[in-house]
């Protein structure tokens, strides 16, 4: 069985890597070999064992009935998403570890492969080579998932990490992330959180059945949590992780990306480093755990080729995966309640009177030579939080928690 690989960066050039190393157990599964017969690509790559199978038409690859597979590698929207429809239309199934297309056009595609009769996957997208959406898609269809709560991406949690163990600044570890190749030249989309907001919305759709657009959720990054933030948290034995959260309550839908405070205890305490971690509640099987490598050439890409050995076991079929066309409207954050961690500026008796004034009984956590003070507030609604926060003078952080 013939398949192309559009775009040979990290994820594609590994997707080959996987191909060729683990050619024998790969034949056995689907029942005969695979061969990548060509590599789209802009580039040549002299040298390397594909230079023979690079082409930069894409019309090469659709054109051509021996390709009956397509891995799409390149990232971003367009004009990965041109590409895809042109395979899809011409009876090729897809497999695309690109989250931004999954995000912005996943149903789309999804229909297209449904009207010719070949399937559209896409496990690499979410988690790296963690198992996710196929589990999400088939194991727990018996469950009505409550929620989703993830470390989403490696980026940010190893800049969360070093922060937390080595008391570093935001600017020292974002270099340092950047220096070891984690951290991109443009890290916007790692530091502010959309790449995970990107992720828990395709999980969302996954999980409700539903679209959930990733524009209608908030996300907050980790550009604003400091070594003093940490300082805190050790204090308190807690950690700071950034958290893609989606939840259902009763009949409402909620989703955020943030940083959030978290004990010891939590599932998610021990994900650490460039690891991904994904909690799973169904209300039938209760907490589910998926831990792994979030990214990184060759997991990835072997989530990658565990799509291509599905779509080769199952030819000319559409594999079902369970997302419709119809919308999601998620609930206002205001209503969301939780806990608060906050810090105020001036640590005296008539800002802690102030703080009551406005919070009713609080929790106190102090740290010498520092003038200023943190508190932990009751459980209320985010909108509550908010509007009592505005009594309160030289407030200089507020992190909530999952406590």
């Amino acid at each position: 069985m013939k398949i192309a690989i559009m775009g040979y960066g990290t994820i594609g050039s590994g997707v080959a890597a996987v191909v060729e190393r683990n050619a024998a157990s790969i034949a056995k599964r689907v029942g005969e070999p695979i061969e990548v017969k060509y590599v789209l690509d802009l580039r040549e790559f002299p040298g390397d064992p594909i230079q023979e199978k690079v082409v930069h038409d894409i019309d090469v690859i659709v054109n051509d009935p021996e390709v009956a597979i397509v891995v799409e590698t390149m990232g971003g929207v367009e004009p990965a998403c041109t590409f895809v429809k042109k395979a899809l239309a011409a009876g090729k199934s897809v497999t695309t570890s690109n989250k931004a297309l999954v995000a912005k056009k996943g149903i789309e595609l999804l229909d297209l492969a449904k009207e010719n009769h070949v399937s559209f996957l896409f496990e690499a997208s979410v988690g790296g080579g963690i198992p996710i959406i196929r589990p999400l898609n088939q194991c727990l269809t018996a469950d009505e998932i409550l929620e989703i709560t993830g470390i989403l991406n490696g980026t940010t949690n190893y800049m969360l990490t070093k922060m937390d163990r080595e008391g570093v600044t935001f600017d020292e570890v974002l270099k340092e992330a950047q220096d070891k190749g984690y951290a991109e030249k443009d890290p916007t989309a790692d530091i502010e959180g959309f790449d995970a907001c990107r992720k828990i919305a395709i999980l969302s759709s996954l999980a409700y059945g539903s679209q959930v657009d990733f524009e209608d959720i908030y996300t907050e990054g980790i550009t604003k949590i400091t070594d003093t933030d940490f300082k805190y948290a050790r204090k308190m034995g807690t950690s700071i992780k950034l958290f893609g959260t989606s939840k259902r309550a009763g009949e409402e839908f909620y989703a955020m990306v943030a940083p959030v405070m978290i004990n010891a205890d939590h599932p998610l305490y021990a994900v650490n480093d460039v690891f991904n971690g994904i909690m799973v509640e169904g209300n039938m099987v209760d907490k589910l755990m998926f831990y792994g490598r979030g990214a990184g050439s060759l997991p990835t890409a072997s989530a990658v080729v565990a799509d291509v050995v599905e779509m080769a076991k199952n030819p000319h079929t559409t594999l079902v995966t369970s997302w419709s066309t119809k919308k999601l409207p998620l609930a206002d954050k205001g209503t969301w309640v939780r806990k608060f961690f906050v810090r105020a500026a001036e640590n005296t008796e008539e800002k802690k009177a102030q703080v009551e004034a406005a919070f009713g009984p609080v929790s106190y956590i102090e740290l010498e030579g520092l003038n200023e003070f943190a508190f932990v507030t009751p459980e209320m609604a985010e909108a509550e939080y908010e509007k009592k926060a505005a009594f309160v003078d030289g407030i200089l952080q507020m992190i909530r928690m999952d406590v």
